[in-house]
């Protein structure tokens, strides 16, 4: 056996010792990146937790909403936030909570805006927030909307907007987004100058692409429960104007955010009118449109629920500034006494980016009146719940342009209703020779107050998380 002598185990062990340090300085900072990542990526698990907590109370507002849609205070009735347990489906543990903030819409607007705040129960610090906004698409999403056919031939060479028809739909220019009929196959009015009897819910020389049928139809008949919102907001913070007992009232909207209220004390003359009714009979229009004289009542700011309701008809112009509805309207509908909607000048908007939208919904005609300015202007959704938003056929009264910026809604046909032609080479007879439509992509989620929405009830409109 040989025997280590007491230097040569010294020498040993300076060995180990230096082997040891360098292992230990090798080794030290291998093992606090691995700590490190090993936190990192418990502190990845907890955030993933946090953040699925927090999606968690996204969808269960959404839940809330589709039940309760105009309920913004968690069915609490106070003001928030509202936090809640978050309890794990497999193991039914309460392993967090979620808090939520609910923004409403601003007036005239379906967007609500709902942030969520998650975290576990084990660190209650580290949170995640996930911020979405909802809304519910108005019927102003269609740039046309008809219960009867409608033709687009006579208009730019690019249709802005959608088309929908609960009949069948021509379609001869370029669109640039969907056009709908809530027909598969229909019978197609002579008007239409249809090659067949029967035609598809959309046909014609457009862009196929675009076109969806069928598709569910809108219901007209639901507008009467929006007219009787706006009569009750009316009478209860807004302008409520009874029948006139003379020829109806005159709104002139201000620049400065007022409507000046004039009462209309008589008519200019003009010859008799034509059009078709909405089951196409060729009928006459012995109705004098356009004030003569009227008195000054008032003037009055636009009301903050933006709601005006008139018992009359109604003469509308000026400059729009604010979120407003115009209803002319009797309830329950008479046909024969059903106010009309006149447009004697341009009706415009202070500014077109959302901030200014005028509605005018009508149980019957809303028409430009015989004297109605050469070059017209109308910004506005507009609805005419059992008639058209047409210029009436005044034989040799022609013309030069009307703009329209923003939607329109209504019962009866359409092949541009505002111009009129000889069917051999399209020579205007009367009305308007040229015609623009412009959709007003506001309108989308900030319609007009108590304006009709759409049955989609509401969707994701955009989603942000920290």
């Amino acid at each position: 056996m040989i025997k280590q002598t007491t230097e040569q185990k010294g020498s040993l062990l300076l060995y180990l010792i230096i082997v040891t340090a360098v292992f230990t300085m090798v080794m030290f900072p291998v093992v606090s990146v691995f700590t490190g990542k090993i936190q990192l990526l418990r502190l990845s698990i907890e955030k993933e937790k946090a953040m699925q907590i927090a999606d968690a109370g996204i969808n269960y507002y959404q839940w809330h909403l589709a039940h309760f849609p105009n309920d913004y205070k968690d069915g609490t009735g106070a003001s928030g936030p509202y936090v809640h347990d978050y309890v794990d489906f497999d193991t039914q543990k309460n392993v967090g909570k979620f808090s939520l903030t609910i923004t409403p819409p601003l007036t005239g607007s379906t967007i609500v805006t709902i942030q969520s705040t998650g975290w576990t129960n084990e660190n209650p610090n580290i949170t995640r927030t996930i911020t979405v906004k909802y809304g519910i698409q108005s019927l102003a999403k269609y740039s046309i909307l008809n219960n009867g056919p409608v033709w687009i031939y006579y208009s730019p060479q690019i249709f802005s907007g959608q088309v929908h028809s609960n009949n069948g739909v021509r379609f001869d220019v370029i669109g640039n987004a969907p056009i709908f009929s809530a027909k598969s196959t229909y019978t197609c009015p002579s008007w239409q100058e249809c090659p067949s009897e029967t035609e598809p819910g959309v046909w014609g020389s457009g862009n196929p692409s675009f076109w969806q049928f069928p598709v569910p139809a809108v219901d007209f008949s639901a507008f009467t429960s929006n007219l009787a919102s706006i009569k009750s907001l009316a009478q209860s913070g807004g302008i409520y104007l009874p029948p006139s007992n003379a020829q109806g009232y005159s709104l002139v909207f201000n620049n400065s955010g007022s409507v000046s209220v004039y009462k209309v004390t008589s008519l200019l003359s003009n010859p008799t009118g034509w059009t078709y009714d909405v089951d196409m009979n060729w009928v006459a229009k012995n109705q004098y449109t356009d004030y003569s004289e009227r008195t000054f009542q008032y003037e009055v700011s636009v009301p903050s629920n933006g709601a005006i309701y008139i018992e009359d008809n109604i003469w509308v112009e000026g400059v729009v500034n604010g979120r407003v509805t115009v209803a002319a309207a009797q309830l329950p509908y008479n046909p024969a006494t059903a106010p009309t909607i006149y447009i004697p000048h341009s009706i415009v908007y202070s500014a077109k980016d959302g901030t200014c939208v005028l509605g005018l919904i009508g149980q019957k005609d809303i028409i430009p009146t015989y004297h109605a300015d050469s070059n017209l202007e109308v910004d506005a959704a507009v609805i005419s719940q059992n008639s058209s938003f047409q210029f009436f056929d005044y034989p040799g009264n022609i013309k030069d342009s009307i703009s329209i910026y923003g939607a329109i809604i209504e019962f009866g046909w359409w092949f541009d209703n505002f111009v009129w032609t000889s069917g051999i080479n399209n020579n205007v007879l009367a009305g308007y020779t040229n015609s623009y439509y412009n959709y007003d992509s506001n309108l989308l989620y900030g319609p007009p107050p108590s304006f009709p929405l759409s049955s989609s009830g509401y969707q994701l409109i955009n989603w942000t998380s920290n």
